[in-house]
């Protein structure tokens, strides 16, 4: 498809989904909807940037179409059939070439090694995937899985010794790592606190510039994979949310706290929200680099974190929220608690996946009063949506919902 055409595709299927809500709020809703939208849709923001454009990518290891299991990719096929096959992504057109040559690179010493990739964890095996992140100044990041099974951290020792040697000093030194990243783990995800980050070789950190902001990006950070839609999806956000200049601003798991400090000027004050802690690290680090007094940042999972909070926070000057989660949406007590704080009038959720889990979320903001489910607070609805095109030659898209009440 052309680009135009990805954009028309886009701009439809967002459509079809929020008459899908539509038609879903209009069943159990304080307010009246119906079949068709109430609210404007807006044009699609596209992206500035169309090839090339991840910053983040992961390669999963595999058997190739040759049969070989050391082959670094991209699965097709399934578990279940039983017919999965690992196939490089050299034709992707969403990916930069640093990151197809760090793979092709790994896929190189994985065969070297003595070691046997680790497909599934119970049949044995040592290599897993490996991440790469690279940022707009060209620096990049490589963080490499293994799984120790039954290696003692002697033995391990010699095989980091190996990946450091042939990305400084060997065939891999052409990719230029400015961070050689490496995590032991046996599990599938694996945070920080469970399995720290090693660092091998490089740099701890590489830095990113959005909307004349500096951001910090560590080994497990969320930052969006599309940095030139990442400033125009927080443009989109901040155009939004003018009416609401002056008071506090929710920023609901916030990350790096790109969304907070970006907003920061037209706020009197943020406070964001974030699970993982090295991203909450990053995020007082960068409001602290970029000089940015009026924001703060909390670890701790926003279901445990918010109703608290909320309790204490003072509406005066306006208390509006934007909500950024993962496409598994936000879970049911952090609705509840943005639902039930009658200081909260305005409500940004910025949807990956808005078909999915969010569906959820959007009905619990806006049905009627649920006295067993414990929503009580008056219910919102839905006042505009713009999708924001972060992820082009893909069917995904970002969706940005404004709730008011």
């Amino acid at each position: 498809m052309s680009y135009d055409e990805q954009l028309q595709w886009k701009q439809e299927k967002q459509y079809k989904i929020l008459r899908e809500m539509t038609k879903q709020l209009s069943q159990d809703s304080t307010h009246s909807f119906s079949n068709d939208l109430r609210f404007p849709l807006l044009a699609i923001v596209a992206s500035p940037v169309i090839d090339g454009y991840r910053n983040k990518s992961t390669f999963s290891v595999n058997r190739g179409v040759d049969g070989n299991p050391k082959t670094v990719g991209f699965y097709i096929g399934n578990g279940k059939s039983g017919n999965i096959v690992c196939v490089h992504g050299d034709h992707l057109l969403n990916m930069p070439s640093t990151h197809k040559m760090v793979a092709r690179h790994y896929e190189d010493f994985l065969r070297l090694s003595p070691l046997k990739p680790c497909i599934l964890f119970h049949e044995g095996g040592h290599w897993r995937e490996i991440t790469i992140r690279t940022n707009s100044a060209g620096h990049a990041m490589a963080i490499v899985y293994f799984h120790p099974q039954t290696l003692t951290p002697e033995e391990i020792s010699v095989h980091k010794a190996a990946l450091v040697e042939y990305f400084t000093q060997g065939p891999g030194a052409v990719c230029q790592l400015d961070s050689l990243y490496f995590q032991e783990t046996t599990m599938t995800r694996c945070s920080h606190e469970q399995s720290p980050y090693q660092l091998l070789h490089g740099q701890p950190h590489i830095f990113e510039e959005v909307l004349g902001f500096k951001f910090r990006i560590s080994a497990d950070s969320f930052f969006q994979v599309n940095r030139g839609a990442a400033e125009a999806l927080y443009k989109t956000v901040a155009e939004l949310n003018r009416a609401c200049v002056g008071g506090t601003l929710l920023d609901v798991c916030c990350g790096t706290g790109a969304v907070g400090i970006s907003l920061s000027p037209q706020m009197e004050r943020v406070i964001g929200i974030e699970l993982i802690e090295q991203a909450v690290e990053d995020a007082k680090f960068n409001a602290a680099v970029n000089k940015v007094q009026n924001c703060e940042f909390l670890s701790g999972k926003a279901e445990v974190v918010l109703p608290n909070l909320i309790a204490t926070l003072n509406s005066d000057g306006g208390l509006t929220a934007v909500v950024n989660p993962s496409r598994a949406g936000l879970h049911y007590r952090v609705v509840r608690a943005l639902r039930n704080h009658p200081g909260i009038r305005r409500l940004v959720y910025i949807s990956c996946k808005p078909d999915g889990e969010a569906m959820r979320n959007f009905q619990d903001l806006c049905c009627s009063s649920d006295y067993k489910r414990k929503i009580t607070g008056e219910a919102f609805k839905p006042t505009v949506a713009i999708p924001v095109d972060m992820f082009p030659h893909t069917p995904h898209c970002e969706l940005v919902l404004v709730f008011e009440r």
